[in-house]
């Protein structure tokens, strides 16, 4: 068939290879790039905008907990302070109120490590000292510059999160210009503030931070170039769980729209992905993680092939 007159040029396969790591955490490592890990969020806040409210005691906290690591969850990710968009900043107090009773109710309970979302020092401090092996800092070492410090002396894991401005001045933002390349660009810095602090890079991973002062449009752009990340040489996770820009008029279509945001992210490089529905999402993980595999061994076959950044050893 012409177009025109002219034939179309030839499709062309465009596939995302993972680049396998080792994330060296406190006392242990996870391996990253084989398989998706799912980090499963347990938020003990009054306020976030999914399951506010219904952790905030720790006996449920605690409960809730184990039932994600028995559905599957890989990394539990522990939230004591919304990130909401338009939520306000509590104090380092108020957050070691809610996190400390959930902490040390879990202290040994666990197999899988605990991650705290956190942009505080004193409560990354305080968390690793109750054997928190992870810091998810939703600011990118943008709000606290001693975070990078603490962990680094705590031996943990770090998550930097791409966040622009705040969550009270998320609305008035404009669109963020040359979307993923600012991404990519003030990650970078963010990593390298990280190691300047003596974090090993081993310890980092990076988060394109869909939803936190993007525009709706946008997070959608952020996940269809997410592999573009892959050339800063860390681990990507994706938080694209129940964000406004996926919300639809019932739970079960914010869901599926979950779904779909999960696959993209898994079929675009994610090595880790922070759901709230592990049950769901583990079996939307696996169903993603067999086609990347398939895709992937595909693309060895296949010399035309446009294979992007990321590890070219053919996959087991």
């Amino acid at each position: 068939m012409t177009v025109g007159g002219c034939k179309p040029a030839p499709a062309t396969l465009k596939i995302v290879i993972r680049k396998r790591f080792e994330w060296k955490l406190r006392d242990r490592s996870l391996n990253l790039g084989d398989r998706t890990l799912i980090a499963g969020v347990l938020n003990v806040t009054p306020d976030s905008f999914s399951d506010g409210g219904i952790y905030e005691d720790p006996d449920r906290a605690f409960a809730r907990a184990i039932e994600l690591e028995e559905l599957g969850a890989d990394i539990i990710d522990i939230g004591a302070e919304s990130t909401r968009p338009g939520s306000a900043r509590i104090s380092e107090a108020e957050e070691l109120r809610r996190l400390v009773p959930v902490l040390k109710r879990l202290k040994g309970k666990l197999t899988i490590p605990i991650s705290v979302d956190t942009y505080k020092s004193g409560v990354a401090e305080k968390a690793m000292e109750l054997e928190a092996q992870i810091i998810n800092d939703p600011s990118g070492l943008t709000f606290d510059a001693e975070l990078a410090r603490k962990v680094s002396n705590g031996n943990a894991g770090l998550i930097l999160n791409h966040m622009r401005g705040t969550p009270e001045s998320w609305a008035k933002l404009p669109p963020l210009k040359d979307l993923i390349r600012t991404i990519r660009s003030e990650l970078e810095a963010s990593a390298h503030r990280a190691t300047l602090a003596g974090l090993d890079r081993k310890r980092i991973v990076i988060d394109p931070g869909l939803g936190f002062g993007k525009r709706r449009e946008q997070n959608s752009e952020i996940l269809a170039q997410l592999g573009e990340l892959a050339r800063l040489e860390y681990p990507v996770m994706a938080g694209p769980s129940r964000k406004h820009f996926l919300a639809k008029e019932s739970a079960d279509g914010t869901e599926f729209a979950t779904a779909a945001a999960v696959t993209a992210a898994v079929l675009n490089g994610a090595h880790v992905v922070r759901v709230h529905d592990v049950r769901a999402m583990r079996a939307v993980v696996e169903v993603a993680d067999e086609i990347l595999r398939a895709d992937a061994s595909n693309a060895f076959d296949k010399p035309d092939s446009n294979v992007s950044h990321g590890s070219l050893r053919r996959p087991s």
